[in-house]
């Protein structure tokens, strides 16, 4: 369970939840209905909020764990070898159902409009996958599962969850729980989940957040400063989240976790796409 003490020197972290491969398309802006834009760059690459959180906490600790499900098709191989490339190692359980896929604008403004295309992937406990690891694990970040996944993930000594994983996270007691205070769902999910997480943290964007503690300790943070111009914000709340997963991992307090998280997070948003601006250990 969360705990604060010295730091580690090594952080064993993994990641329970989903990946869906995206199509991303830069444009001036958002085309109005019946209307057509050109796209001044394109790309493909595996994303979704688990993994995006993977490859970031693999930047930040070297390597890192990925349990998820995956179509048998072509994109779900594409996916595995990309994450892989990315540092991340892959254990997923191949499902008959097509993997996932999105498409996202990526407007001047910085802001990602997306549409996904399927139902998510997520992995289950039943899944032959090597859940036993997760035991060596400092910290887990968990995005998607059933409630037997979510009890392997709770052999980690943190774990860490964002509310999109749904009710099942009630199968444990979850040492933070990561969601929008903008987005009605996450905090719904969030902040009536029993047992009550030992700490809720609450995003808001450029204002930074809030966060509470269950012995009722509480505080704000800070956004941090870009280290460059504003790109375009997608993967930059996963990203923040695997910093505050890594954070905690490391026995960082609250506060130099939640400070980490935003670097990642503003770190993230100063590059294209997921991946081009994300924290490293360096």
């Amino acid at each position: 369970m969360l705990s604060v003490g010295t730091t580690m020197r090594h952080v064993r972290v993994a990641v329970v939840g989903h990946v869906e491969w995206i199509d991303f398309a830069a444009v001036e802006r958002v085309p109005l209905a019946g209307e057509i834009v050109h796209a001044y760059d394109w790309w493909g690459e595996p994303a979704g909020g688990g993994g995006v959180a993977a490859v970031q906490l693999a930047r930040l600790a070297g390597s890192a764990n990925m349990f998820t499900a995956l179509g048998d098709d072509a994109l779900g191989e594409r996916s595995r070898a990309g994450l892989a490339e990315l540092g991340v190692t892959v254990h997923a359980e191949r499902r008959a159902e097509p993997t996932r896929r999105g498409f996202t604008f990526l407007d001047a403004t910085g802001e990602r409009t997306i549409t996904t295309l399927g139902e998510r992937l997520a992995p289950r406990g039943s899944d032959a996958l090597p859940w036993a690891a997760l035991a060596q694990a400092d910290a887990v970040y968990v995005t998607a599962g059933d409630a037997a996944a979510v009890r392997h993930a709770r052999a980690a000594r943190v774990l860490v969850a964002t509310p999109r994983a749904g009710m099942v996270l009630e199968a444990v007691a979850a040492d933070a729980v990561v969601y929008s205070a903008y987005d009605a769902l996450e905090r719904d999910v969030a902040t009536s989940l029993r047992p009550a997480p030992a700490l809720l943290v609450a995003t808001e964007g450029v204002a930074g957040g809030s966060w509470r503690a269950a012995d009722g300790k509480e505080g704000r943070w800070a956004a941090a400063t870009l280290p460059g111009p504003l790109v375009d914000l997608f993967g930059a709340g996963d990203s923040f989240a695997a910093g505050l997963t890594y954070g905690l991992g490391e026995r960082q307090s609250v506060e130099d976790a939640l400070a980490l998280a935003a670097r990642c997070g503003a770190w993230c948003a100063s590059g294209r796409g997921p991946y081009g601006g994300q924290l490293r250990a360096a």
